[in-house]
């Protein structure tokens, strides 16, 4: 079998709606009605839910808390244009953070979230941000992990890296299968 992957000169937002088209195209190929996508602010989410009409979109956010305690990056507004659009949208503990980060800010020592999350990295931050939210939309029961997801991560802004897998739920990361690498940053 062969199949295309498409690199990006950069990583950042500047990849968005190529990302979102690229993405939409093979989730029409495969078959696949659920597609996970990263936002912070909610402004991807936004593109996100334009670019995938008639599939189902799962916008995963920050955690809240994640810059300042007790505040939600998320906007009011977009969450409300998010629904609107029928989006669904989960906000969860990070899955590769969460206790490791508060180990790391206690005792100065890494979590394995912390490693795992970094060896993902290798690949940009767009690939562990999508294996990230996959963990985090399955663990919230918004996708089954019977069935084959398209995910959605990015650089700081914007989206650029999607993937095809199969999700899985945190407590089973090692059985977390990706099918194809649709795009990414090129390093």
């Amino acid at each position: 079998m062969e199949l295309k992957t498409v690199y990006f000169e950069n990583p950042g937002s500047e990849n968005t709606d190529e990302v979102l088209g690229i993405a939409r195209q093979r989730a029409d190929e495969l078959g696949i009605k659920n597609v996970l996508v990263a936002s912070t602010s909610g402004d991807t989410a936004i593109r996100a839910t334009d670019a995938f009409q008639g599939l189902r979109v799962i916008v995963v956010t920050h955690v809240t808390g994640f810059r300042a305690p007790d505040t939600q990056e998320f906007t009011e507004k977009n969450r409300q244009i998010v629904d609107r659009k029928g989006g669904v949208i989960v906000t969860a503990a990070h899955a590769f953070a969460g206790v490791s980060r508060a180990m790391s800010n206690k005792y100065g020592a890494p979590g394995p979230g912390y490693i795992i999350a970094d060896t993902l990295r290798t690949f940009g931050q767009g690939m562990k941000v999508a294996f990230e939210i996959a963990l985090m939309a399955a663990d919230a029961g918004v996708v089954r992990t019977d069935e084959d997801v398209i995910s959605i991560g990015g650089t700081g802004q914007g989206a650029d890296t999607a993937i095809a897998l199969s999700p899985v739920h945190t407590h089973h990361f090692f059985d977390i299968k990706v099918k194809e690498i649709l795009c990414k940053p090129h390093f």
